[in-house]
């Protein structure tokens, strides 16, 4: 799959503010677009040729009457009541796509950690630690860019837990 690298100016409107987000917090991450969509783990990482477990999903849940990110290693799926128990929070429940728009600006498939109108509430799957480079949207499902677990959880204000049972 054909990858390019996006002169700043050049990036959808979703993928500056990410890219601004990025940058306001020290990161120096390049956004890159992708010829496909990606909008699932395994699709991200066949285009990106890397494992599905590298890939960090960005996933809004509700819990407590608020919207919250959870970042998940593509390998993993959440189980919610194990989470919200390590978490301290309530139920979590899948978000709407109208309530991922509002919370974040961004389309599902497309959710980055960063860019939103407010910071969430969020958490990183430990899994993530165990790559040394994992992949995350860039607020549209054709822009990615490379990070690590640890920036993760520092450009989120995030928790380490793990998602699973």
């Amino acid at each position: 799959m054909e990858m390019t690298q996006l002169d700043p100016t050049a990036l959808p409107e979703r993928s500056r503010q990410v890219a601004d987000a990025l940058a306001a917090a020290g990161v120096a991450a390049t956004i890159r677009q992708l010829a496909d969509s990606t909008r699932t783990a395994a699709a991200a990482a066949a285009a990106l040729d890397c494992e599905v477990g590298a890939i960090a999903n960005s996933l809004v849940f509700v819990s407590d009457d608020e919207p919250v990110l959870v970042m998940t290693s593509g390998a993993h799926r959440v189980d919610t009541e194990a989470l919200a128990r390590r978490w301290g929070r309530g139920p979590l429940r899948r978000a709407t796509p109208d309530q991922v728009r509002a919370a974040t600006g961004q389309a599902i498939g497309g959710v980055a950690p960063v860019g939103h109108p407010r910071a969430l509430p969020a958490v990183v799957d430990e899994a993530l630690t165990g790559y040394p480079v994992v992949w995350a949207a860039a607020g549209t499902p054709h822009t990615v860019f490379a990070t690590t677990a640890a920036d993760l959880v520092r450009l989120t204000g995030g928790r380490l837990l793990p998602v699973t049972a």
